[in-house]
């Protein structure tokens, strides 16, 4: 009797922690919201800014764009199915759509990486005007928290070959998974924002 009242207060007491953890995560997403609304709100007052440098309309290129906005939201959906992947148990299944998930993850940054380095070649890196300082700080910021996300797909790959789909580590699937449809949130905002209203 004594052992089966520890073991409901140790399932509560897990319980409770989870939940604690879940909500601090929430709060720490919505730090982060506002340093990105902070950053949309500069680049939106910085967007005619120019200094007689380039104009957004010379910088962009669409179907680069498209690409990166269709890797991002693809990654988006392949976290999902890892989630119901470890919902139902399937480690295997877990960890491989996670694997999908990162390698489209890495393509996003690997061209993000390409615009930059194509746009300061031409002359229109950050220094050049107060518009571009903005853009790459707000689109940047994305990128590394991007970054960020993908090392942390790759340890829970690893927590989930190692320690299997435990509660806990479901758990820290689910608040990885919001981080990550986060990202993708943020970047639906920098699409509409930054590039969208160049191309119309």
């Amino acid at each position: 009797m004594n052992a089966n009242a520890n073991q409901a207060l140790l399932t509560e007491h897990q319980t409770e922690s989870l939940s604690n953890k879940a909500f601090g995560f929430w709060l720490y997403l919505m730090t982060d919201a506002l340093i990105f609304a902070l950053l949309f709100a500069t680049y939106v007052t910085m967007f005619r800014s120019t200094a007689s440098g380039p104009e957004p309309s010379e910088l962009f290129d669409l179907k680069h764009v498209f690409l990166e906005t269709v890797c991002l939201l693809l990654s988006s959906i392949t976290f999902g199915f890892a989630y119901l992947g470890a919902l139902g148990k399937h480690r295997w299944q877990s960890v491989n759509w996670l694997l999908v998930t990162l390698i489209l993850g890495v393509t996003f940054v690997y061209l993000e990486v390409v615009e930059f380095i194509g746009l300061i070649e031409n002359g229109a890196g950050p220094q050049a005007s107060g518009y571009l300082s903005a853009f790459f700080t707000l689109v940047a910021t994305h990128g590394i928290h991007v970054s960020v996300g993908m090392l942390g797909i790759i340890i829970m790959m690893f927590q989930i070959l190692n320690k299997g789909l435990t509660p806990s580590v479901n758990s820290r699937l689910f608040r990885l998974g919001l981080f990550w449809h986060f990202l993708d949130i943020v970047w639906i905002g920098i699409f509409s924002i930054v590039y969208l209203p160049v191309f119309i």
